[in-house]
């Protein structure tokens, strides 16, 4: 059986294929147990916090109410703000959040095309479009009478002064 140039090339798009199959599913493998260790790292430290703070509670809490003020409106700022520290992501992390953040705003692109292309816009945008193009002509035809209208004035007056001059 004769291998043809297309035969070789799907062969070889699939071979190509599954390579990057193969990649994709070692990568996503290694941020799973990267973000497993992550989180549990986070939950012993969440248990430490939790420990130091049942030791340091002996008593009940007792709170005390504060008026807060949302806005200090003519007060000068007494101490310039400190800028917090970066956020730091973790690669994956970093991933998901810029892919969640595409899949959002594509979302949205598509519901707005979506809702432009339906047929009530549609219908909506001619029918403005019908009775704007009633308006101009309406107006542009009252433009051209009054433009007539003035031409035989003139036209008039200019006869009946070359009379009167005669």
């Amino acid at each position: 059986m004769a291998m043809t140039a297309l035969t070789i090339s799907l062969a070889s798009v699939a071979a190509i294929a599954g390579i990057v199959a193969v990649l994709a599913l070692v990568a996503l493998r290694r941020a799973r147990l990267e973000a497993a260790g992550q989180v549990a790292a986070l939950l012993e430290r969440l248990d430490a916090v939790e420990s130091r703070l049942q030791e340091d509670v002996q008593g009940p809490v007792v709170r005390t109410e504060h008026e807060y003020v949302i806005t200090r409106l003519g007060e000068l700022e007494s101490a310039p703000a400190q800028a917090s520290a970066p956020v730091r992501l973790a690669p994956p992390a970093f991933a998901d959040a810029v892919l969640r953040e595409t899949v959002v705003q594509t979302a949205s692109l598509l519901q707005g095309v979506r809702r432009a292309l339906a047929p009530e816009t549609r219908y909506r945008i001619r029918f403005e479009m019908k009775r704007e193009l009633k308006r101009s002509r309406k107006l542009r035809k009252l433009e051209a009478k009054e433009a007539l209208r003035e031409y035989r004035a003139r036209h008039r007056a200019q006869m009946a002064h070359s009379e009167g001059a005669a």
